[in-house]
């Protein structure tokens, strides 16, 4: 028994149970290292005249045997010695991989594409195994070893028979646990998923041999009843793709292939709106495929979504959903990064640079927005369709930003044209903006019919100015968030403060308020437990009354923020404002000059209360409205 070189129990133990969080990768990490040592024999045949190999010599295989409970990864590489055995996997992170790279230039080509780095991959065995031996023959060579251990006490190295030239790898698995169940790794079916979720697009076939059914000839003498039989068989299969769809040049590559991969790959049965691409060569190399979904899911703005690419390094999956290469207001985009140059950690789940990550990222977003820009110029119909399911995204994007993506997103942005009756983007809105009109104005609500049918809506079209209608809950969080566009400064139509009255209006709203103080005063007084304030309208809509609001919280916003833990100590400071055109101003009028403060309160709650109508907020005290209405009635 030879001891391992560095420590080994304290290491190797190390090295079974802290490097990895998940044991399942031990197949991705077996299958790598075959894969490292098919590159290696491959580049040797290249420069040696001596090696001569067939295209179908290059290949993994992947058995597994119930009975004996032992999983099997052979190859068909390069192979090993004796004292390489002793080298490689008597010297724990030892990475023959990563000394085969040093001492070659692989700069002019990708030849040989090695995935190993840190030779501790080979150990992930051990988290299933309770016994592993390695039997090797180098090319060339009539000699073959086998290297076992226990993981435990150390290793022995000893002379073996082998017929062909590379390695197996043999794990024999521990035993079952009320916690583990290592049984469900000698399955055809586990073992095919492990190899299609992290080694797919391994560049050499992975082979196994699969169980199938095949249905038997019906016999010359059977009868009309006779139920068809079948008879299992085995049948070698190539269970990788191989070549990634993303290395493939687009041209070679049709929409329906794209959508076919999308959906299966990510469990969709919509087609993607559209498709990314982006094969980028330099500093840092990287393939990407990217889609835009043609649906949002389900869970997309819940807590338990999971955004983020694929992270491929050399076609092995590195981690299922990077989240770093994909920010918050993207994360609707499903897709995939495959990447040679990340530096990775240690046990290849992580990255150890995340400069690199930061970099394909940026670009990776700058190549989204370009492509949602050009489908927004070139494909309405369908920017429209993606702005409904994905819009609200772009808008969180914006108020999260407070003004910073602003030049990015703000382009993006659509919202509903209540005089031009479709959506528009900022853009579209500022250009068709009259001259005189200083602000951009919007109105919120919960739809756009009850929005368009508002009374201050109506009115401020009637002067010629669009308002935009927003109908989700982000939607004044976003603009208020963005601040201005183009100079222009955003204006809730249902606030004090807009600018849409000619001068003559005013003079005649302020002289109207003078003349009748004693009454504003007076349902001031009265509505003293609901409103700031009580004035006369300088822009007269249909409508008796209307509330505003003063100051930055909305009527919209108070009801967005009702539900939230600050709850009892926001709210809006509502003005209601008069129309003095309107008969119903009369009859206030009236009432306070008779005297009769018991009809002057019905009149202003009832007044009060139509006006929370109105602008689609609920009635404080329905029980007592509805009996102040039996009264007027």
């Amino acid at each position: 028994m030879r001891k391992f070189k560095t420590e080994s129990k304290k290491l190797l133990d190390l090295m079974i149970n802290s490097i990895y969080t998940n044991r399942e990768i031990f197949l991705r990490e077996l299958i790598s290292n075959a894969s490292d040592a098919v590159d290696k024999l491959y580049f040797r045949s290249l420069t040696d005249k001596d090696v001569q190999l067939g295209k179908d010599e290059l290949e993994i295989r992947v058995a597994f045997d119930k009975d004996a409970r032992t999983i099997t990864v052979s190859d068909s590489g390069s192979g090993m010695t004796a004292d390489e055995l002793e080298k490689n996997l008597g010297t724990i992170a030892h990475s023959g991989s990563q000394e085969f790279k040093d001492e070659n230039d692989f700069s002019e080509t990708d030849a040989a594409d090695i995935i190993g780095q840190f030779g501790v991959g080979f150990y992930s065995s051990f988290m299933v195994s309770k016994n592993v031996k390695v039997i090797s023959k180098p090319y060339g060579s009539d000699e073959a070893s086998i290297w076992e251990s226990n993981g435990i006490d150390g290793y022995t190295i000893d002379a073996a028979e082998k017929a062909h030239h590379g390695t197996d790898v043999i794990l024999t698995l521990k035993d079952n646990t009320d916690e583990e169940n290592y049984d469900e790794y000698l399955s055809e079916w586990k073992l095919r998923s492990l190899i299609k979720q992290y080694s797919n697009y391994v560049r050499y076939p992975i082979r196994m041999l699969v169980t199938k059914s095949r249905a038997l000839p019906k016999p010359e003498d059977a009868g009309d009843d006779y139920a068809t039989q079948y008879e299992e068989y085995t049948e070698d299969e190539t269970i990788n793709s191989m070549i990634p769809i993303w290395k493939r040049k687009k041209s070679e590559v049709t929409d329906e292939e794209y959508a076919e991969f999308y959906k299966s790959d990510f469990h969709d049965f919509t087609d993607p709106v559209r498709t990314i691409t982006v094969h980028a060569e330099g500093a840092l190399s990287y393939d990407a495929l990217m889609f835009i979904p043609g649906r949002a899911p389900f869970d997309l703005y819940s807590r338990d979504y999971e955004k983020g690419l694929a992270l491929y390094s050399s076609g092995v999956l590195i981690m299922d959903k990077c989240a770093d290469l994909l920010p918050d207001y993207y994360g609707f985009v499903r897709g995939v990064v495959d990447s040679s140059d990340l530096t990775l950690n240690i046990s290849r789940e992580t990255l150890q640079r995340n400069s690199q990550l930061r970099a394909i990222a940026k670009r990776v977003e700058k190549k989204i927005t370009n492509e949602l820009v050009k489908m927004r110029d070139n494909d309405r119909e369908d920017y429209e369709l993606f702005f409904d399911n994905f819009g609200r995204s772009i808008k969180f994007g914006l108020y999260a930003g407070y003004g910073m993506k602003n030049d990015d997103l703000g382009p993006l942005a659509m919202f509903y044209s209540a005089v031009q009756q479709k959506y528009v983007t900022l853009d579209e809105y500022v250009e068709a903006m009259p001259e005189e009109q200083k602000d951009i104005f919007y109105a919120v609500g919960e739809s756009v019919e009850r929005l368009r049918n508002l009374p201050i809506v109506k009115t401020v079209a009637r002067k010629g100015f669009d308002v935009l209608l927003c109908t989700e809950d982000v939607d004044e969080f976003c603009l208020q968030a963005m601040h201005t566009w183009k100079e222009k400064e955003f204006k809730n139509v249902s606030t004090t403060d807009i600018d849409v009255a000619s001068d003559d209006e005013k003079k005649v709203a302020e002289e109207t308020g003078e003349a009748n103080k004693e009454l504003l005063d007076a349902m001031k007084a009265i509505l003293a437990a609901n409103v700031n304030d009580v004035r006369i309208a300088s822009t007269p809509t249909d409508a008796p009354a209307t509330l505003t609001t003063a100051g930055p919280i909305s009527l919209e916003m108070e009801r967005v923020l009702s539900h939230g833990p600050d709850a009892d100590r926001i709210h809006a400071e509502r003005v209601l404002l008069l129309n003095a055109q309107h008969n119903v101003f009369e009859t206030l009028k009236a009432a306070q000059a008779s005297g009769d403060q018991d009809k002057l309160r019905l009149y202003t709650d009832l007044l009060y209360n139509q006006a929370l109508l109105t602008c689609g907020m609920p009635i404080e005290d329905p029980l007592t409205f509805a009996e102040e209405i039996c009264k007027l009635m």
